[in-house]
């Protein structure tokens, strides 16, 4: 079967069911999939060590490897993903507008799934368990393609996932796993078919989707992530969020690459930060104005649009906020960027003004994530500002449907006059 022929099939049978299932259809898929994964753990471990193995014999590197890994504590974080996402509360079919018209016409707008919706990621296996999930809970179907580097534990993965699915009820062909990078090509034309794509992965990647589908995308490219240590930043918090931020795991969009300091702690804590930094093996690159502090390597004052994924920072310094918020406006990725203060007001305009889809106040830019947040997991994370922005939740994956109902009324009553709107909100 052809990906346009599969993706023909989801939209006219299997997204209409899935659309219509219960929320305790849908929950008891959920749950019967976190079984099978418990009960095929050891085949799933396995097939992870036959990604790792050729990871290491490609000469992939080591904090991409990170990535890769499928272990125990990765799985343990995907079955509390799903126990989240099973309590949380169903989001279809919520009435987000009850308005009556007239008398006996009544508006009502509800929410409803997007419907096929195709997600190409890294190779991250656990994004495969979460962004499953995540599209049957709020009814979509997916069409996944995951890196090639983990294409043995994804088929493994995949088959529990399906097989559980189907078994507690769910229509066939709910979800797809495509392998082929060809297969991208494919699914890029299925206009008409697939409703929204998802890109997961390198700015030129996500752009080279952007140009060559007319299917609505919506994603992030870059994380080029900051954190900036303001004059009236607290030296203990600016030392562990910063640590936290760079180096709790390097190879993620959310993790900080560029730090911006205050010229007025720039010898007092900068210092603190740089030794804290250091003894994470972190490579420091800065403006030649830091390097009597910092000691690394020199880098221009225009190059900081770089997103590192690895155990190196930015560092330059600013004169105020509103330069550090000029900067990250020129630089940054929208996605994640933090300020250390404990100046209200200077917390507040940073809020403010930086153009991001997560701003954060005294805290790591490692918590912009779908289960840290409380949604459960996340599908990714949407720079943009249309429909959804952030970690992409269950509320990310819905939209929404009006319905009218009516008693026989026509609108020629009210094009002539006979008859007039009361626009009441019930």
């Amino acid at each position: 079967m052809t990906i346009n022929e599969l993706t023909r099939k989801m939209k006219l049978i299997s997204s209409p069911q899935l659309s219509a299932s219960s929320s305790d259809a849908r929950n008891k898929a959920l749950l019967a999939i976190a079984e099978a994964l418990k009960e095929n753990s050891e085949k799933i471990f396995e097939a992870n060590a036959k990604d790792l193995a050729n990871a290491d014999a490609s000469g992939v590197p080591t904090p991409v490897k990170k990535r890769l890994k499928f272990d125990e504590a990765k799985l343990s974080g995907c079955l509390s993903g799903i126990a989240d996402l099973v309590n949380l509360e169903d989001p279809l079919r919520k009435v987000t507008l009850d308005r009556e018209l007239d008398e006996g016409l009544v508006l009502t707008r509800l929410t409803c799934p997007i419907g096929v919706i195709g997600v190409i990621f890294e190779a991250r296996p656990d994004a495969l368990v979460q962004i499953s999930t995540l599209c049957l809970k709020s009814g979509n179907c997916a069409v996944l393609k995951g890196g090639s580097e983990t294409r043995t534990t994804n088929r493994v993965l995949f088959d529990i996932i399906y097989e559980a699915a189907l078994s507690a009820g769910l229509p066939e062909n709910c979800l797809a796993l495509c392998e082929e990078r060809s297969e991208i090509s494919e699914l890029l034309k299925c206009e008409g078919n697939v409703d929204l794509i998802i890109p997961r992965g390198s700015n030129a990647f996500v752009r080279y989707i952007m140009d060559n589908t007319h299917i609505p995308v919506m994603g992030h490219a870059d994380g080029i992530c900051h954190t900036y240590i303001d004059a009236a930043a607290d030296a203990e918090k600016a030392v562990k969020i910063v640590t936290d931020a760079k180096t709790q795991y390097v190879s993620v969009c959310n993790a900080t690459e560029t730090l911006l300091v205050n010229r007025n702690v720039v010898n007092t804590i900068l210092p603190k930060v740089r030794d804290a930094l250091l003894a994470k093996n972190v490579k420091i690159r800065s403006t030649a104005e830091l390097a009597p502090v910092l000691n690394g390597e020199i880098i221009a004052d225009d190059d900081f649009a770089n997103e590192y994924l690895d155990y190196i920072i930015a560092v330059k310094a600013v004169d105020s906020v509103d330069e550090a918020i000029a900067h990250i406006n020129r630089f940054g990725s929208h996605h994640t960027d933090a300020i250390i203060t404990e100046d209200r007001a200077a917390a507040d305009r940073f809020c403010a003004l930086v153009d991001s889809a997560d701003v954060f106040v005294n805290c790591s830019t490692r918590f912009a994530d779908g289960y840290r947040f409380g949604f459960g997991a996340e599908v990714g994370i949407s720079t943009g500002k249309l429909h959804a922005r952030g970690p992409v939740g269950l509320e990310g994956l819905v939209t929404y449907k009006y319905r009218l109902e009516g008693n026989g009324h026509i609108v020629a009553d009210y094009a002539e006059g006979r008859r007039s709107f009361n626009f009441k909100d019930l």
